[in-house]
C-alpha cells in the first residue's frame, strides 16, 4: 500500500517557510551534479572558485565576473578531491582567494583567461551565451541568476575515457553528486536502458487498457 503523502502549497506564504521550502526541494530533487566553476574579476587581480551547486554568497561574486568579463570555466568534481573542492564554499570576503584555501591546482586554459582546475579529469572553457535574473514574484531583486554558457574548448583526461576515445566512463571519471544539507553522493553503478522503438509497440498500443 502506498504511503500517505504530504503536500505544500507554495502559492501560499503561510505553507512553508522560505528556509524549509529550500529544505525540502534540495534534498528532494537529487542527486544534483556539481562542478567548480573559475572566473576572475573584470581587472584581473582577484581569481574566484565557487563549488555549484551551492554556495549561498559565492555565487554573488561568480555571477558579478562572468557578467563582467563574460568568462568562466567548469571543471567537473570527482571523489579524489570532493574535500578541496567542498572548502572553496567557506563563507570568505570577497577578496579571499579559494584556491590558496583549497589547495587545488590551477591548469591555464587556452582561450579564457580563468583558469581550471588540474585535478579536474573533465573541464570547459566557457563564454557567456546568455544569462537570466530570477526573482521571487512581487519583487524585483533577483535571488539567482541562472547563465548559460558557450563551451569553447573541452579537456578530458584519457583515462577517464571509454574505448571509444570519445565518451566518458562515469565509472572512471567518479563524480561527486549534491544532495540534500551537507550530504554529497556518488557514482556506484550505473545500468542500461534502451529507448522503446514505436515500430515495435505501436500495434499493441490500440490494445493497451483505458482509464
Amino acid at each position: 500500500m502506498a504511503s500517505k503523502r504530504k503536500s505544500w502549497d507554495f502559492t501560499k506564504l503561510e505553507s512553508l517557510s522560505t528556509k524549509d521550502s529550500y529544505r525540502t526541494l534540495v534534498s528532494a530533487i537529487v542527486p544534483r551534479p556539481i562542478a567548480l566553476v573559475s572566473t576572475q574579476a573584470k581587472d584581473g587581480n582577484v581569481p574566484n572558485l565557487a563549488p555549484f551547486s551551492l554556495s549561498p554568497r559565492r555565487p554573488k561574486d561568480t555571477r558579478n565576473n562572468i557578467l563582467a568579463t563574460r568568462e568562466f570555466t567548469i571543471s567537473i568534481i570527482s571523489e579524489g578531491f570532493a574535500e578541496a573542492a567542498n572548502s572553496t564554499s567557506v563563507e570568505s570576503p570577497a577578496d579571499t582567494d579559494e584556491w590558496l584555501i583549497s589547495g587545488l591546482t590551477k591548469e591555464n586554459s587556452d582561450i579564457v583567461k580563468p583558469p581550471f582546475v588540474r585535478e579536474s579529469a573533465v573541464a570547459m572553457e566557457c563564454e557567456l551565451y546568455s544569462f537570466q535574473d530570477i526573482s521571487v514574484p512581487g519583487s524585483e531583486v533577483p535571488t539567482v541568476t541562472v547563465v548559460l554558457g558557450l563551451i569553447k574548448k573541452l579537456h578530458v583526461r584519457e583515462a577517464v575515457l571509454c574505448e571509444d576515445g570519445i565518451t566518458v566512463d562515469p565509472a572512471k571519471l567518479r563524480p561527486v553528486a549534491r544532495l540534500g544539507g551537507t550530504t554529497y553522493g556518488r557514482l556506484l553503478e550505473g545500468f542500461d536502458l534502451p529507448r522503446p522503438s514505436w515500430r515495435e509497440l505501436r500495434d499493441e498500443y490500440p490494445k493497451l487498457p483505458r482509464p
